[in-house]
């Protein structure tokens, strides 16, 4: 399989982590998106979003990070990481779909102020854009105290969803967001950054940097 990616992106980095994590080899292909290389004619055919990551398998090309995690997890035969009981799924699903909707946007309002902006020459963050953010992280960071419980994981054993998240937690400290005030989702950030898969992804990002 090859993915085409941008290694610091979240939704690269969980695909790479999760193949990773169950031992299935990609072929890496970095393109530099501040010049435009998602959306050369090439790329486009593959993906018309003109945006990263795309997954090739063969003939199949299949874009949406979150599809990856479940195409990834299934091809592997991980149905642990990728459940297919009704409520089991749904648990999942929901997790996936409220980082999609909520989280994941709300730490990127900060990191495209305080670092996209500065990789890609866009001036000074609009500090009324982070407060923005910030507030919002708090909301969301509040919602996943709650929701951990006594859970180690987000669904209670480890899936797809929590390789959905993790990343975004991990911007979010990158543009100095803090996750000190909720202690039960640092310890969950804490559980997945302790694995091999997670150290793996976050060391070849920071090389590639």
């Amino acid at each position: 399989m090859k993915l085409y990616q941008l290694p610091f992106s979240p939704a690269c980095q969980k695909v790479v982590a999760l193949a990773h994590e169950v031992g299935l080899p990609l072929e890496l292909a970095n393109l530099d998106l501040f010049k435009g290389a998602a959306r050369t004619p090439a790329m486009l055919a593959k993906n018309p979003n003109g945006k990263v990551p795309i997954l090739e398998d063969g003939d199949f090309v299949l874009w949406e990070s979150t599809a990856m995690l479940t195409y990834i997890a299934t091809k592997a035969g991980r149905a642990d990481l990728a459940p297919t009981g009704p409520r089991e799924r749904a648990e999942v699903e929901r997790w996936t779909a409220w980082e999609g909707a909520h989280f994941g946007p709300a730490i990127r309002k900060v990191a495209f102020e305080r670092i996209v902006k500065k990789l890609a020459g866009l001036g000074v963050p609009d500090e009324a854009a982070v407060k923005v953010g910030m507030d919002e992280f708090a909301t969301r960071a509040s919602v996943l105290e709650q929701s951990l419980g006594t859970k180690e994981y987000l669904c209670g054993p480890l899936t797809i969803a929590d390789f959905g998240l993790a990343p975004y937690a991990v911007l979010a400290g990158d543009c100095g967001l803090d996750f000190t005030p909720y202690p039960k989702a640092k310890a969950w950030l804490g559980r997945m950054l302790s694995r091999e898969s997670m150290k793996q992804t976050l060391a070849a990002a920071r090389e590639a940097a």
